[in-house]
């Protein structure tokens, strides 16, 4: 059996986004530092650009000022009228898409890797929108295959009902890259260390692709989100029991039905109800508890990419 040789376009336009959360400091370090010095962000032939996309947050080190920047980027929200009136992130979610999109046309950027951190224990991530995306597919695993063995999970968020609309998703190619765990308006330097790898290898990728190298098809192992669960409630819609400590930072762990998830101020414990063993991610986030999401029940799964190489070779 030959496998199928999918040619692609060239990459030319990269971009490298930091502080779509004005409290996650790596990624805002990493561009501040890009923008003064891109050296090692430059590969010839690619346009690579750094940049903040919510600089009122980050001043304040919050995480938005208005709404959450990574949850706008919809057709209706990019398309509303801009006035004073609107919310600061949807003003500034339409300057984006501006300068990088527009989304869902020929002119966006081809790639955004968009720089995160999580409060909670997920090493380094991926973020993955599109289960069908042989290019990103062979991406990811080159990423792997260079980070090993320090583990590099991908985290799959393709789901007819959970719409993310995130700010990388006007590039035709959106890349999430989350790492933890770090607190909020911290920076760790094993945590900005990794990251800075990540997009490295990232990088070089697509140095090598354009150059005409050819990546034989592929399989990854992925985590793709089923559901998010809540914190237990009592009357008043109050937090009523908080992560079991045999769950915390056991994030991308198998999960038994039965296995503790939540203890209550008495002592009692809440088990993983249904049937069937899920892995965790975003155990106990910070970022979360308005959201009211304790976890993220995900399922493990392999993804398979056909071979690619760039089409102008």
């Amino acid at each position: 059996m030959t496998s199928c040789h999918i040619a692609e376009e060239p990459i030319k336009k990269v971009a490298i986004f930091g502080g779509t959360h004005g409290n996650e400091l790596t990624g805002v370090f990493l561009v501040k530092h890009w923008l003064k010095n891109g050296v090692e962000i430059q590969r010839t032939g690619l346009e690579v650009k750094p940049f903040i996309t919510n600089p009122r947050a980050v001043k304040k080190c919050t995480r938005y000022i208005d709404c959450d920047l990574n949850r706008i980027f919809d057709l209706e929200n990019l398309g509303k009228k801009m006035s004073e009136d609107l919310p600061y992130e949807v003003r500034r979610a339409q300057e984006i898409n501006h300068l990088f999109g527009p989304k869902n046309s020929e002119d966006s950027y081809d790639i955004i890797f968009d720089l995160h951190n999580t409060t909670s224990n997920m090493g380094c991530t991926l973020v993955l929108e599109d289960s069908r995306n042989n290019f990103l597919i062979q991406m990811f695993h080159y990423i792997k295959t260079s980070l090993a063995p320090l583990p590099c999970y991908v985290y799959l968020i393709e789901h007819p009902s959970l719409k993310y609309a995130t700010t990388r998703s006007i590039a035709k190619y959106p890349v999430g890259i989350e790492v933890g765990p770090q607190p909020q308006g911290v920076l760790r330097a094993d945590i900005l260390d990794q990251m800075r790898k990540m997009i490295k290898h990232a990088l070089d990728f697509i140095h090598h692709f354009n150059e005409g190298k050819e990546f034989p098809s592929c399989a990854i192992e992925v985590y793709k989100i089923m559901e998010k669960v809540d914190y237990p409630r009592n009357e008043n819609g109050e937090i009523a029991a908080i992560i079991h400590p045999n769950l915390q930072d056991q994030d991308w762990k198998p999960l038994h039905p039965g296995d503790p998830v939540f203890l209550t101020l008495d002592g009692k414990t809440i088990p993983l109800g249904g049937d069937c063993t899920v892995h965790p991610v975003f155990v106990n986030e910070a970022a979360y508890y308005e959201k009211k999401e304790a976890f993220a029940k995900t399922t493990k799964l392999t993804l398979h990419a056909d071979s690619i190489r760039c089409s102008l070779h």
